[in-house]
């Protein structure tokens, strides 16, 4: 039996560790992370790009899970076969985009933020849905008085996507490599984009 209340309490205790400014070093290369279904398997596609967007490397992962879609728990869903791929990287990215929310999360601590903290890693939560939050005229998403969130459009009549901090990059970082990896017509950045379509492919040869 699922005990959602501990998960939260575990999402509470991860939130605790979510570190909000910069912590790394100089951003050379940028991850992407993201996840295909088929049946019960959960299939986790990574991909690492240099500064000029040009992939470095690419892994995908397996997991059978039983965990259903429940929104703000998408970590106990995916997280373990995001964690799986990762670890065969040969060239851990400087920063990576999960296809998640980070503090932007009613726990603030989204998918991107809780694998951060699982693997030491800096992370930005990349979402197509705004889980919580309004929007001010400057396009951030603020809880009462609390900037959690930024939108973020590829080019003026595009849907917005959600940028938030994963782990140890601020938003303002965030939004600065949002901004640097997406190139047109994609609306996504490009190592999303590229695990999106590598976890798609992966699911179709299943």
């Amino acid at each position: 039996m699922m005990n959602i209340e501990k998960l939260k309490e575990e999402q509470l205790a991860a939130a605790r560790k979510v570190v909000t400014t910069d912590e790394h070093g100089e951003l050379k290369t940028f991850g992407g992370c993201d996840c295909a279904y088929f049946d019960k398997v959960v299939i986790a596609a990574v991909v690492v790009c240099d500064d000029k967007l040009k992939v470095v490397e690419k892994q995908t992962a397996s997991v059978e899970t039983d965990f259903p879609y429940l929104p703000g728990l998408l970590y106990y869903r995916e997280g373990e076969a995001i964690k799986a791929a990762f670890a065969k990287l040969k060239n851990k990215p400087d920063v990576l985009l999960v296809d998640g929310n980070g503090v932007l999360h009613p726990l603030r601590c989204g998918l991107a933020s809780h694998i951060g903290v699982e693997l030491d890693q800096p992370t930005i939560g990349v979402a197509k849905t705004r889980l919580l939050g309004e929007e001010d005229e400057a396009g951030n998403i603020k809880v009462g008085n609390e900037i959690i969130g930024a939108e973020f459009k590829a080019k003026e009549h595009a849907k917005p996507i959600y940028v938030s901090v994963g782990h140890k990059v601020s938003l303002e970082t965030a939004m600065e490599v949002v901004q640097k990896t997406t190139k047109h017509p994609h609306k996504l950045p490009e190592p999303l984009h590229l695990a999106h379509r590598l976890a798609d492919k992966a699911r179709q040869e299943t």
